[in-house]
């Protein structure tokens, strides 16, 4: 036999509260007979009683369990892919202290949200790549979320329709029917062609979009390593949020559309979206658990008190 709880401090003073307060009880009732010559011979049964019953309750409270029964454990967890815009435009410091140094940061309160859900990352300009699969392993995927950059994709610009075509293609890989979403963080930037077959196939799919904004309409000057960027016609480089078309991705995909700016941060909003998505069935198995027998400790306490209560101590008689 073992038990499944230990008793908190708290417990504990209420016991002890308890054992004190029944002593002074049995104390004062004894010397009360004995002031009166009389004898409490029904408090001796009491106390046996009682002693029992208390003991029971204790052994229920800590919920003993001996034996095997075959139970059925079950787990439930939604598949989040999120992809992170890391182009250039994302160092820019319109959001302090860089765009996607805000990102990191609300990634790391996003995975203390839902830690028993899977979570995986792309990361994207102009092409995407699968840093990290679907996994429940959190501390792995901070690891990849702490070391991104804006260098870790060599390629220039920024496109979504490829990030949200691998994404679609990784988060069916299993072919399980589970709860999934996608989290887009980004600025919104997007030079690339449209390409609305991925839509209507997350849409066909039930894969909300939950997009982030991240930026300013007022933007920001773009550096590299502290030197000011310039176009073509020595024009000083600005990126700015862009929201339409992550707003219009959201509302086709049925999902939703957050900013973070310098005045506002809208990340909680999306980690309340995202639980109010359905957790689905991922895992079911049968298995030998130990059987919690705190019940017939439970009964065996209530019988006891039954009997305390039909018995009366009498000090005197009239």
């Amino acid at each position: 036999m073992y038990f499944n709880r230990n008793l908190s401090s708290v417990e504990f003073a209420y016991l002890a509260g308890f054992v004190l307060t029944y002593a002074v009880y049995i104390f004062r009732t004894t010397r009360f007979a004995r002031k009166l010559r009389t004898t409490a011979r029904s408090l001796v049964i009491k106390f046996i009683l009682r002693t029992a019953c208390f003991g029971l309750l204790v052994l229920a409270l800590l919920q003993p369990s001996f034996g095997e029964t075959e139970g059925e454990l079950r787990a439930l967890g939604r598949d989040v892919l999120v992809l992170i815009d890391v182009s250039r435009s994302m160092n820019a410091t319109d959001v302090q202290p860089s765009r996607l140094e805000k990102v990191k940061f609300e990634l790391s309160n996003l995975l203390d949200a839902f830690p028993d859900d899977r979570f995986g990352l792309i990361v994207f300009t102009s092409t995407a790549h699968l840093q990290c699969p679907l996994t429940n392993d959190h501390a792995a995927l901070r690891l990849f979320i702490e070391s991104l950059t804006s260098r870790v994709v060599a390629t220039p610009g920024t496109a979504l329709s490829p990030a949200l075509t691998l994404a679609l293609r990784k988060i069916n890989a299993d072919g399980r029917i589970q709860s999934k979403a996608i989290v887009l963080l980004s600025d919104g930037e997007d030079f690339g062609p449209a390409d609305r077959g991925v839509v209507r196939a997350l849409r066909r799919a039930q894969i909300p979009v939950l997009a982030l904004g991240v930026g300013t309409p007022e933007g920001s000057v773009l550096t590299d390593q502290g030197k000011v960027l310039h176009d073509e016609a020595g024009e000083r480089v600005v990126t700015r949020l862009e929201p339409d078309r992550l707003r219009q991705l959201a509302r086709e995909t049925n999902g939703g559309y957050f900013a973070v700016t310098n005045r506002q941060n809208e990340f909680p909003a999306l980690t309340q979206r995202l639980k109010r998505l359905e957790r689905r069935l991922v895992d079911q198995r049968k298995a030998l658990v130990a059987a919690n027998k705190y019940a017939y400790f439970l009964v065996g306490a209530l019988v006891l008190l039954c009997l305390d209560v039909l018995i009366t101590v009498r000090t005197f008689r009239l």
